[in-house]
């Protein structure tokens, strides 16, 4: 058999409405903590007894709730008010402009303008709030100059790294070159003629140079050899 439905009055019996005071007084703290954390809200509870005890409990601080209410509150009622929300406005609108005028008189004192009426004191705090705006702009300037710096070693080292490949395929082609002198001519010949022949081809034998080479394609002319091998015989 289920339980009956109770009615919402309020109890006569004292002890009873102290009883069932306490126990919904957990239960409803329990639920509040419940929901602050699960849906990470702002909770603050309240409560105060037939007796006068006060109960509470906050997922913050009841200060910081009880502000936070307030200030909202005078919003919505602002917003509600017309003249209210004028007022408002207007005295946001004056706050921006002294905070403007401010800014303004701060940014001519910075540029040596209007120092009238500034005691020694406030000239030193000037100048070193000058100091050290100028140490943070020359600290930004020295940044990005070794960042360029850097960045220009760096594109150094790859176009070094890409001579010395060049070079060493400019060497492999000079000993194909020879290889295939050989073959044309013979090895007898290679001592004799073969810097000759290297030459006629465009290449200079430097050894350890790296200065780039020119290359440059041309026919040997074997006819005018073997007839001059045969006027030798």
């Amino acid at each position: 058999m289920g339980r009956g439905k109770i009615a919402i009055r309020r109890i006569d019996n004292s002890t009873s409405r102290q009883v069932t005071f306490s126990k919904r007084r957990k239960g409803l703290i329990k639920k509040t903590k419940e929901l602050a954390i699960l849906c990470d809200a702002e909770v603050g509870l309240v409560i105060f007894s037939s007796t006068g005890k006060l109960y509470e409990f906050t997922s913050t601080s009841m200060k910081s709730v009880i502000e936070r209410y307030n200030s909202l509150k005078e919003e919505h009622q602002q917003l509600l008010n017309p003249s209210s929300e004028v007022k408002f406005w207007q005295r946001e609108a004056a706050a921006l402009r002294q905070q403007l005028q401010n800014l303004q008189e701060n940014h001519r004192q910075l540029m040596g303008e209007q120092l009238y009426g500034l005691s020694v004191e406030d000239l030193q705090n000037l100048e070193n709030q000058l100091e050290m705006s100028l140490r943070g702009v020359r600290m930004k300037k020295e940044r990005i100059l070794t960042d360029e710096i850097q960045e220009l070693n760096r594109r150094g080292n790859l176009i070094h790294q890409e001579n010395a490949e060049l070079y060493e395929k400019v060497n492999l082609i000079r000993k194909e070159n020879t290889e295939l002198y050989k073959k044309v001519y013979g090895t007898r010949d290679v001592n004799t003629s073969g810097g000759n022949a290297l030459n006629s081809y465009g290449f200079e034998s430097r050894e350890g140079s790296h200065v780039p080479v020119h290359l440059q394609l041309s026919q040997p002319e074997l006819q005018t050899h073997n007839t001059t091998n045969r006027d030798n015989d």
